[in-house]
C-alpha cells in the first residue's frame, strides 16, 4: 500500500492519506510552491488563518479494504463479544463503507469520457448492492444489538441512494446507456422501499428534507463514536509570544524614552514645540510596535510548531498518538539539499519564482490502547484551495489560427501550475520524497498529476495495486 498518497478530492480541494501503526514515528512535510505571479504570500494569506479556515483533517480506525469481522457470519454467532465490542465493530465498518462510497463517487464525477462513466456507474451500484446484502445478512437477533444495527442501516441505506442519485442527476447524457441508468435507479427505489418497509423513519421525516438531512448527520456522528478518533488541539508558544510582545513593548519604551529625555533638554519647559514633538514620537511609537514585535516573532517562531495533537479512543480515552503541528512560509534556502536538487533538475519552463507554503507534522503513535483486533489508525487531510484561487486572474484570451483563407479564433483560460513536493521520514530511515503537479484556473483544480524525481533521490515507495483501494 502507498505510504502517502495524494490525490484530488473535489474541484477545490486535494487530499493527502497514508496510515501508521502502532509505534510509528514519521515525519511528513508538505512543500506548495505557490507561483510569484499567483500573489498568494505572507501579506495576502495568513498561514495560520489558512489552517484553521482551509485544512480538515480527520484520523481513524484503519482495516485494509472492507472485509471486516462485522461481515463474516461467525461473528455475531460468538456470545462472547459484548454490545460495546459489537457496536465498535459496526461502527468501523459502517464508517469506511461511507468513506469509500463517499471517495468513489466523488472519482466518478470527474469523469468526462460517456463510455467510462457509465461502466464506472453500473460497477460502483452493483459493489453497493452487494456490500448491503452483505452487511444485511448479519442483522442480529438481540434486542441490545438491533438497535445500532438499524441505525447503521438506515444511513447507508440513504446516503447509498443520495449518492447515486446525485451521480445521475449530473451524468453524461446517452440514449446507449439509459439500461444502466434504470439499473441505478431501480436500486435507489429498492433501497427507498426497504427503509419503508423496516419504519427506520416517520413520514413527517421523509416528506421534509431538512429533517431527514439532520436526522441523517445525527446517525453519521452515531456512527463515528469509537472509530474517529478525538483530537486535542493546543497551540504552542503562547507565553513565549507574550513575552516576546513584552519585550518588544520594553524596547520600543526605551527608545521612546530617550527620545522624550533628549526632547526635554532642548526645550525648555512646557512649550507647543514640546507637545508637537512628543505626539511625533508618540505617533511614530503605535507605528513601530506592532512591526518589531512581528518581526521579532517571525525569527523567534522560524521552525517551531504551530500546534500540538492529543490523539485518544473516545471509547476507553487511551492515547493513541502525539503529534506536533507546523505551517509556515519558508524561503528557498531553507529547504533540505534534496528538495533543491528535485527543484534545481526541473524543466526550464517550470523554474519560476515562488513563494513556498509548508505544512508538516510530525506523529508517534503509541504501542497501545487501540480498539481489539486494530493496530493501524488512517489519517486523512484535505487542503482547500479556494483561498488561492480567490487571487487568480481570469485571464480568458482567444488564440487565433488561419485555414484556407479563413480566420477563426477559440478562447483559452488561463492556468497556474503548483508544485507539490512531499518529504517522508520514517524513525531513522532516509527521506523519502514525492512530487506532484497541481494545475488549478479560477474555477478549480484542472489536473494532479506525479512527476519524476531526478536520479539518486529516494521516492515514497507505492504499490499501484492498491491504490485504488484507499478511501
Amino acid at each position: 500500500m502507498s505510504k502517502v498518497y495524494v490525490k484530488q478530492e473535489d474541484s477545490l480541494s486535494i487530499k493527502f492519506t497514508h496510515q501508521m501503526e502502532a509505534g510509528d514515528h514519521r515525519r511528513l512535510d508538505l512543500y506548495f510552491l505557490l507561483p510569484t505571479e499567483m500573489g498568494i504570500n505572507p501579506q495576502s494569506l495568513d498561514e495560520e488563518e489558512y489552517y484553521y479556515s482551509a485544512t480538515v483533517g480527520r484520523r481513524s480506525y484503519y482495516s485494509a479494504g472492507l472485509h471486516l469481522p462485522l461481515v463474516q457470519g461467525r461473528f455475531v454467532s460468538q456470545n462472547k463479544r459484548t454490545v460495546e465490542e459489537f457496536r465498535l465493530y459496526l461502527n468501523l465498518f459502517a464508517y469506511q463503507f461511507a468513506v469509500a462510497i463517499e471517495t468513489d463517487s466523488k472519482e466518478l464525477a470527474q469523469i468526462d469520457d460517456v463510455e467510462r462513466f457509465y461502466t464506472a456507474l453500473k460497477e460502483l451500484s452493483e459493489i453497493v448492492a452487494q456490500l448491503l446484502k452483505k452487511f444485511r445478512r448479519n442483522e442480529p437477533s438481540e434486542p441490545n444489538w438491533k438497535h445500532y444495527f438499524e441505525n447503521s442501516d438506515n444511513y447507508l441505506s440513504w446516503f447509498c441512494e443520495q449518492r447515486l442519485l446525485k451521480l445521475m442527476s449530473h451524468a453524461p447524457r446517452s440514449s446507449d446507456y439509459s439500461h444502466v441508468l434504470d439499473e441505478v435507479l431501480e436500486l435507489c427505489r429498492r433501497e427507498r422501499s426497504y427503509r419503508e418497509s423496516k419504519d427506520y423513519n416517520s413520514s413527517q421525516t421523509k416528506d421534509d428534507p431538512n429533517r431527514i438531512s439532520n436526522k441523517m448527520l445525527l446517525l453519521r456522528r452515531l456512527i463515528q463514536q469509537g472509530v474517529v478518533l478525538k483530537e486535542e488541539l493546543k497551540p504552542l508558544g503562547v507565553g513565549l509570544k507574550k513575552l516576546t510582545t513584552g519585550f518588544a513593548t520594553g524596547l520600543v519604551m526605551l527608545v521612546v524614552s530617550a527620545l522624550i529625555i533628549k526632547a526635554q533638554g532642548v526645550f525648555s519647559g512646557l512649550t507647543l514645540s514640546l507637545l508637537l514633538t512628543l505626539g511625533v514620537i508618540y505617533g511614530f511609537r503605535e507605528i513601530f510596535k506592532d512591526d518589531i514585535r512581528n518581526a521579532m516573532w517571525r525569527v523567534i517562531q522560524k521552525g517551531r510548531p504551530r500546534w500540538s495533537r492529543i490523539l485518544r479512543d473516545t471509547t476507553s480515552q487511551a492515547i493513541i498518538g502525539r503529534q506536533l503541528v507546523w505551517i509556515d512560509y519558508v524561503k528557498r534556502k531553507d529547504l533540505p539539499d534534496e528538495i533543491n536538487e528535485i527543484l534545481n533538475r526541473r524543466h526550464s519552463q517550470n523554474k519560476v519564482d515562488a513563494d513556498i507554503l509548508h505544512y508538516g507534522i510530525n506523529s508517534r503513535i503509541s504501542h497501545k490502547g487501540f480498539l481489539a483486533g486494530y493496530t493501524t489508525i488512517q489519517e486523512q487531510v484535505n487542503f482547500s484551495l479556494a483561498p488561492f484561487v480567490r487571487y487568480l486572474e481570469r485571464g480568458r484570451d482567444k488564440i487565433y489560427k488561419e485555414s484556407e483563407g479563413k480566420i477563426s479564433s477559440e478562447s483559452v483560460e488561463r492556468r497556474y501550475q503548483i508544485n507539490l513536493i512531499l518529504m517522508l521520514h520514517e524513525g531513522r530511515n532516509p527521506p523519502e520524497f514525492a512530487r506532484h503537479k497541481i494545475t488549478i484556473n479560477r474555477s478549480g483544480i484542472v489536473e494532479v498529476t506525479e512527476s519524476k524525481l531526478p536520479e539518486g533521490v529516494r521516492g515514497i515507495a507505492i504499490d499501484w495495486e492498491n491504490t485504488e483501494a484507499l478511501p
